[in-house]
């Protein structure tokens, strides 16, 4: 749930003085963006954001970098989030389903089948990284910034009951690490921390931290991997494709198979989001995933790629 919808620039700046607890984190130590390695594999990478309606993000002041980015490549005009609060979007992104959670609970787990099971049943390598998180499936509430209510992995208790998994999920040290050597999973999670995210900072923090992070990311996409940039949900009732009822948000497309200055208006859900990753990679489509109705991120392709 959002604690403060937006800060003035001026709050923000330092430090979000009185915007919750969490402060914006270190830019990734990559050095040079120039000598960053160019992966000759292609790699998918999912960027969740916090609590922000469509129209307080695309076209705004606060968020520059994140309307360049959706002018320069792909936009779904028509995304919905699931539901309220954060955490089922999460496993709806993760797993094509709520698993019937209608909270940000800590000490609730899920059984059910998630990606994680999908790409390593198919060999395909993954990792999640959260910013702020101490160690491997911390699975305190919150401790510098890091919320494990946007750490969705850390809920399937065949991965947090897996110590080889949990060591897949990792701090923003590890991702720059994969940065700099040019190891980074063909699927890729990044949750930013509570004020990256833009849940206690706002709209324009979070701008701030893509505008930093993006690019470095862009460059290890790799020659047909994608970028998708979502946020959990809006702060609106507003849905569609059956399920979806958590808010319009912002879906934005980015890499080199998808066209330029494209924008997708048939409606889509956080279940069409996982569906189109999965079908990118070979996967057959979990839960929610599955319903014609969730839509697909098809049509911003040139050409659609295949990653598996």
């Amino acid at each position: 749930m959002r604690l403060i919808k937006t800060c003035t620039a001026a709050a923000a700046l330092a430090l979000c003085a009185g915007c919750g607890q969490a402060q914006p984190g270190k830019p990734l130590a990559l050095g040079p963006e120039a000598k960053l390695p160019k992966s000759s594999s292609s790699h998918i990478v999912v960027i969740v954001m916090e609590n922000a309606e469509y129209g307080e993000v695309i076209g705004t002041p606060a968020a520059p970098y994140v309307t360049a980015l959706a002018h320069r490549y792909g936009l779904a005009s028509a995304s919905y989030a699931i539901t309220h609060p954060s955490l089922p979007n999460y496993l709806a992104l993760t797993s094509g389903s709520t698993h019937g959670i209608g909270s940000d609970c800590t000490s609730c787990t899920v059984s059910g089948e998630n990606i994680v099971d999908q790409l390593e049943h198919a060999g395909i390598s993954w990792g999640a990284y959260m910013e702020g998180l101490q160690k491997p499936c911390d699975l305190s509430s919150e401790s510098g910034g890091y919320a494990q209510k946007h750490d969705p992995f850390t809920y399937y208790t065949d991965v947090s009951g897996s110590q080889k998994r949990c060591n897949r999920i990792a701090g923003f040290g590890a991702l720059s690490t994969a940065l700099r050597t040019g190891r980074l999973p063909t699927y890729t999670w990044i949750t930013p921390n509570l004020c990256d995210d833009g849940h206690d900072c706002g709209v324009a923090s979070g701008d701030r931290f893509l505008a930093r992070t993006i690019p470095a990311l862009l460059n290890a996409l790799g020659p047909h991997g994608f970028l998708v940039l979502t946020w959990d949900e809006g702060s609106s009732g507003n849905g569609c494709c059956n399920a979806a009822k958590g808010g319009r948000v912002a879906t934005i497309l980015a890499g080199p198979d998808v066209r330029p200055h494209s924008t997708d208006r048939q409606p889509i859900d956080h279940y069409g989001v996982l569906g189109t990753i999965e079908q990118a990679l070979g996967l057959p489509a979990l839960g929610g995933a599955a319903d014609g109705r969730s839509g697909r991120l098809r049509s911003l392709f040139a050409s659609f790629p295949n990653i598996a």
